[in-house]
Formats: C-alpha cells, structure tokens, sequence
C-alpha cells in the first residue's frame, strides 16, 4: 500500500474530487486568534503511558544496531523512573504471581507486542488506591515479544532507540511529564474527553453495548468502554450508542471556525493495493495486517451534529474543514492534499490508519513513528508553519505500568468504581464534583479522573524548546486551548472537563518564534533521527 503522503498526493485526481483555487482566508486563516497559532493539527494517538515512551528520558541505551539517542546540554529532568523505581519496584508486589516484576527495557527488535488490559474498573484496581503495585494481575497480558511470558509485559518500556522521533521533537520542542486521561478507561471515554469533556450522556444504547455503559446517576448513562457510533455504516450494530450534549464542532462551527476530522480508511471509496476497499480497507505493518478504520475511534461520528455516517465524501477539496455533504469528516488522505492546496483547516483532529496508530496488539511504536513524522515534515514543507501548532497525545495508556498517581479532581461512586475501594474511585471533600448533561444530575458518576498518565508533545515554531512542563493537564486541555484561542473562551458546559481543565498556553512562548522557517527539524520517518545523524 501506499503511504499517507503519496496516496494524498494523488487524491486530487480522484473521482470526484476536484482541485479549486484556495483563497487567501483558507490558507492563512480566516478567524482571529488570541495566539499566533491560526493553525492546530491535533495527531491522537493509542494506548500509551507516559513510563512506556518515556520513563528513561532522556537516557538511552544506544546498544550497536539501534539509532543512537543523545541528549542535548542541559535538558530538563522528567518524572520518570528513578534508580528505585526500576530496581525495587512496588510491581514486585507477591500479590501479582509470576508477574511481579522491576521496569524492563523493550529494545528496537521487540517493538510489537500484545496490548494489555486497559478496563475502567481494571485501571483503578491497577492503581491500588495509589499505590501503583497491582498492574501485572489486574491489567496485565502475557504475549509477544518472545521471552516476556507473563503478565508482567506491561512493566516493559521503549526508549530513545525506538521512540527516537518522539523524543528528538522533546528535546527541540516542548513536552508535558504531568498530563493524564480526564478519566480511567479506554479508547473512545479518551476520545469523548478530547472533544467534549463529556462521557455522560449515552443513548439509543444497542442491547449488546451494555459493556461499554454505566450507570450515570438520574437516569443517564456513562460511557466507560468502547462502543461503536449509532449509525455509522462501519459499525457493528450490536454495540452502538450516540451522545447528547455538545462538542467542540458545534461551537467552531457556530463561530465560523474551519475545522476536520480526518480519519484513515474513512474514505468507502478508495481501493488499497490489496484489493481491500469500504469498511474492510485493510493495511499491513510490522504487527500483521488490520482494518484501516475503527469506528469507536471517530472523534465525532458519536454525536448527530457534528457526523458524517455514510462516510460521504466532500465534493471539491475547497469544501474541506467547511460546511459541506462530509460535515467535516474526512479520510486523513484529504488532510494532506488540503493542506497542499492551500485549504489548511483551522483545527484539525487526525487519526492514523490502524497499524500505524501505536496501539499494541495491531500496531507499534516504530509503524506509528513512521506516520506521526510524515504529517510533521509534510507540514514544515508544505503547511503554513509559522503559525502551526501539532499537538501529539494519546487516548488511554493501554495497561503499561505509569509510576505517578493522578489527582483526583472527580470522583466517582458507582458500580464500576474501585480505586479506593469496591464503588469508590476517591474520597476527598477537595475533589470537584462535575454534574452530567441533564440539569438534575449534580454529579455524573463512571467519570473518575484523571486516570493514567500519558504522553503529551507540542511541536511548534512557538513552543517552548526543550521545556518540559510540569503543570497538571490532561485531553481536555487541547479542547480548552481551542476554546481560548479561537472561541474567546466560551466552554462547552454541561460538565465538561474543559470547565477545570488547565490549558496547554504554558507550552508556548509566543514572545518570540523559537524555530523559524530555517531551523526546521525534519526526521527520517525509519530511524527517527535527522537524516544527518543516521548511521
């Protein structure tokens, strides 16, 4: 198959797709910003905690064979993983079996493996009240790669000889070691929290959906699972739900802001070289083959304003991140050649293709390198980069083991709650109680957060350098920033996170452009380094 960028390439010539003029308001933006930034392209990533990519940094092994990591003078130290923490581990804990076990360095050659449980309850339970010893026998999965045979696979980590491209954008830009889920679970509670803020809420609720759900107090339900959007053509009927309430593409589009979804394999039409096409479009990568798209992954495709169900593709390339037949969602092959052509949205949300999305199981590290360095090259070439900001992060932490226990700004007391005690995730007066979508429903429960914590990289001509920021953010802080930025802080309401959420501003440094046009920072998508370094 081929890649993102050559097949974006092409898609101009699609049927059906025709190539108009850009205006001049597409191509610098066409709404007033409280920042330089006119241009956000959020990449939302699977399944990674923070100890997993980053625990060593910014200390890598650098054995021969492997692209060498070498940090800059005086780079900022992180909260990772201290001489105790990888030599006398709470996960040594007995109560964990053949599992108990210290930190362990995955290296470059064992890049797949197999995913880990990563449940709502699982991950508080993991948690231990805190204690942070129980990942092994609540979350863990034995499996790939050869040698690591029991559940304590999820104490394993990469560094800097394999996630090279995340920690070379670390140290050339800016990265939070204090950014969590707004709430414990899996994929699509992440997505929603992105959006929305918001996992309350969930109806027209399929009769095999009632894994994914909870009970939200008053009537309502919560989503703590992955169901897949009502409607959608991709998805299985079984195990729908929609949501009410508000998202952040209603309020762009209320304000005239453009703005996409793009999504890999959303486009039914496109035949991949392997002869697969609609919803069993199908890539293959280091971890075997897999469906290009995943239906409880679409960022919007839950609520009934802001979806495109039928997968309708846009009619000129002019209509995209505008109103249109795909009601701004996209494949993420569009992104590419709107952005070519001079249509760049103001905000933009992308989801890789399957195998290169980071999710163990189907996907690796060194697949989702590949993707995540070619959208940042193609966009220091072709996108307006000065006033661009990528912001980098992750859905849910998939079960790998993350030392730091997260505050607890929302509790929760409900069947599904376990973190400090069988229906209780939290017991403080100090924690906010978020109320739900329905006016009588003062606190939603199944939101306990903030749950693990993961990742979180701005890569930007204005992001700080080598700064690592220490404040507490978590996905609803990308949601807020858009807010800020664009939208003169209005906020979603209705008990969105966005409502407690601190911004990522403080990643910034708007007082001057750190990286201009001719301090690029362009990688090889295999090794992870610039091309210069690579041996």
């Amino acid at each position: 198959m081929h890649s993102c960028l050559t097949k974006a390439l092409a898609v101009v010539a699609a049927a059906g797709m025709t190539l108009l003029p850009a205006s001049p308001a597409f191509a610098q933006g066409s709404s007033s910003t409280a920042t330089p930034i006119k241009h956000l392209v959020v990449i939302f990533q699977e399944n990674v905690s923070f100890d997993h990519y980053f625990g060593t940094y910014p200390n890598a092994t650098n054995p021969p064979g492997e692209p060498a990591f070498n940090a800059r003078p005086n780079t900022p130290v992180v909260n990772g993983y201290t001489t105790a923490l990888l030599t006398k581990n709470p996960n040594l804990n007995p109560a964990n079996g053949a599992g108990a076990t210290n930190p362990f360095r995955l290296d470059r050659s064992q890049a797949v493996t197999r995913d880990q449980g990563h449940g709502y309850k699982q991950e508080q339970q993991a948690f231990d009240g805190g204690a942070m010893d129980l990942f092994p026998s609540t979350v863990g999965r034995s499996g790939p790669p050869g040698g690591v045979n029991d559940t304590g696979l999820n104490l394993g980590y990469f560094d800097g000889n394999t996630v090279t491209a995340l920690w070379n954008y670390a140290q050339h830009f800016a990265m939070s070691d204090s950014s969590f889920s707004s709430t414990f679970g899996p994929s699509t509670p992440g997505l929603l929290n992105l959006v929305s803020g918001q996992t309350n809420g969930a109806m027209n609720i399929a009769p095999g959906a009632g894994f994914a759900i909870t009970d939200g107090g008053n009537g309502s339900f919560s989503v703590i699972s992955d169901p897949d959007p009502l409607g959608d053509v991709c998805s299985n009927t079984s195990i729908t739900v929609s949501m009410t309430g508000k998202n952040v593409g209603d309020l762009l589009n209320a304000a005239g802001v453009s703005w996409g979804s793009f999504m890999g394999g959303f486009d039914l039409t496109a035949t991949n070289s392997n002869g697969t096409t609609g919803c069993k479009r199908s890539s293959a990568g280091l971890s075997g083959t897999t469906g290009d798209y995943i239906p409880h992954h679409a960022f919007f495709q839950y609520s009934a304003t802001t979806s495109n169900l039928s997968h309708t593709r846009p009619a000129s390339l002019a209509e995209i991140g505008n109103s249109g037949p795909a009601n701004h969602n996209y494949d993420v092959t569009d992104f590419f050649a709107a952005v070519k052509a001079g249509n760049y949205p103001a905000v933009s949300f992308l989801k890789a293709p399957a195998y290169q999305d980071g999710h163990a199981g189907y996907s690796n590290p060194l697949d989702e390198q590949t993707f995540v360095v070619n959208v940042v090259n193609f966009l220091q070439r072709y996108g307006d980069w000065s006033s661009t900001a990528v912001v980098i992060l992750y859905d849910d932490s998939d079960g790998w083991y993350d030392h730091q226990m997260s505050p607890i700004v929302n509790q929760s007391q409900g069947a599904q709650d376990a973190l400090t005690a069988p229906g209780f995730c939290g017991a403080s007066a100090l924690a906010t109680a978020l109320p739900g979508l329905d006016p009588g429903n003062s606190h939603a429960l199944g939101r306990c957060g903030y749950g693990p914590r993961q990742p979180l990289l701005v890569v930007s001509p204005w992001a700080r350098v080598n700064f690592v920021d220490h404040s507490i953010t978590d996905q609803s802080s990308v949601l807020r920033f858009i807010e800020d930025n664009w939208l003169g802080g209005q906020r979603i309401g209705q008990g969105s996170f966005d409502a407690i959420a601190n911004s990522i501003t403080q990643m910034f440094d708007f007082s001057q452009n750190n990286n201009s046009q001719g301090n690029l920072l362009i990688l090889d998508p295999n090794t992870g380094n610039p091309p210069s370094q690579n041996q």
